[in-house]
């Protein structure tokens, strides 16, 4: 994919989980390939930045060597699956996942942003994150079957998840989801099969900077880090893995301590309440620089703010207490809204800044 640095180049570990040596290697081919800028995306992927054109494909074989990018395109595109990031090897989540994955090849064709969920931990994590077809714990305790977009869902036995999945994704498929694009958009009666009488379980809070029961957490600023930082905590003392998650935090898995350059890891750090997408010029989608305007209001904001390049909102498509959306070079403002909202306009960044007290 193209963008005002260069090319992009996504990768989506299985597990959402890379071993050191492919953390290693990966970041070691971004420096080498790309401009050595790593962005951790809401579907806890990654995507490597400013690829050179002449550099993509040894980029992409090697990427398939690390085991991080499946040759075949076709299963390249269907593995999205989007995983509670506490997993343990053999549990629910990785169990109904590695089903899942060898499920993807006998799927029809899918629009490009379908995506699954499994969050079958002991209570969901991933209820505010998109996904089109879900397992998750259920209100009773059990795992149940979820279409996005209604609130119930349809026991799920245990050894059937996966095909469950599988089964709502070909059902879709079927019944003309195509055009909707999103099963949210989707307005057929579900199958009789998934329909159900089940409320998701109350669910966990996302996983916050600091130290876990697997290692330490640590923040990107606006999903971004360097290359060079990455590998600088992937060094440390005990460290055997890493794990992605949709809240734009790094689990690095055996790590300890709090000198983390680059990362955020106290929670309560402005940035964490600000959302802002790369913006101009690096997305030519964008009118607007987007994030040194949202660090210079960071601390001086209270709720949870986006700041958009443009209208679409790719950086959180749900809305915020403040949303401000690029528009012909200026601002659009707007409270308690998603981007592309507008109760002023016009406004210029300075004004934005000012208006705020950071000027």
């Amino acid at each position: 994919m193209e963008a005002g640095d260069g090319l992009l180049v996504r990768v989506k570990p299985r597990m959402a989980r890379l071993t050191t040596p492919q953390a290693r290697a990966m970041c070691e081919a971004a420096l080498r390939h790309g401009n050595g800028i790593i962005d951790l995306t809401r579907r806890a992927n990654l995507q490597l930045r400013g690829v050179r054109e002449s550099q993509w494909r040894p980029l992409l074989e090697s990427l398939i060597t690390l085991g991080l990018v499946d040759e075949d395109p076709t299963l390249e595109a269907r593995r999205t699956i989007l995983v509670a990031p506490d997993w343990q090897v053999g549990d629910d989540t990785h169990r109904i996942a590695s089903a899942l994955v060898e499920a993807l090849p006998a799927l029809p064709p899918l629009p490009g942003k379908i995506g699954f969920v499994v969050d079958a931990g002991p209570a969901p994590v991933l209820t505010g994150e998109a996904g089109d077809f879900r397992i998750e714990r259920g209100a009773s305790g059990g795992l149940i079957l979820r279409a996005q977009a209604r609130p119930l869902g349809a026991a799920a036995p245990f050894g059937k998840e996966a095909a469950l999945l599988a089964d709502l994704a070909c059902w879709f498929a079927r019944s003309g989801g195509a055009q909707a694009g999103r099963m949210a958009r989707h307005t057929a009666p579900l199958p009789d099969w998934a329909k159900g009488t089940q409320g998701p379980a109350r669910p966990r809070p996302p996983l916050e900077p600091g130290a876990t029961s697997l290692g330490m957490a640590l923040a990107a600023p606006f999903g971004q880090i360097e290359a060079s930082a990455l590998l600088r905590a992937l060094d440390r003392p005990g460290v055997n893995g890493l794990r992605l998650t949709p809240w734009r935090v790094f689990l690095i898995e055996g790590g300890r301590g709090h000198d983390f350059s680059g990362f955020i890891a106290d929670p309560a750090d402005p940035l964490r309440r600000i959302d802002a997408c790369p913006g101009a010029p690096l997305c030519p989608q964008a009118s607007v620089e987007t994030r040194s305007l949202a660090r210079a209001l960071a601390p001086h904001l209270t709720g949870h703010t986006h700041v958009a390049g443009c209208a679409k909102g790719c950086a959180c498509p749900a809305p915020a207490d403040l949303v401000l959306t690029g528009r012909a070079g200026l601002f659009d403002l707007a409270h308690h809204a998603r981007a592309g909202a507008a109760q002023e306009t016009g406004l210029s960044p300075h004004a934005v800044l000012a208006r705020f007290g950071a000027a």
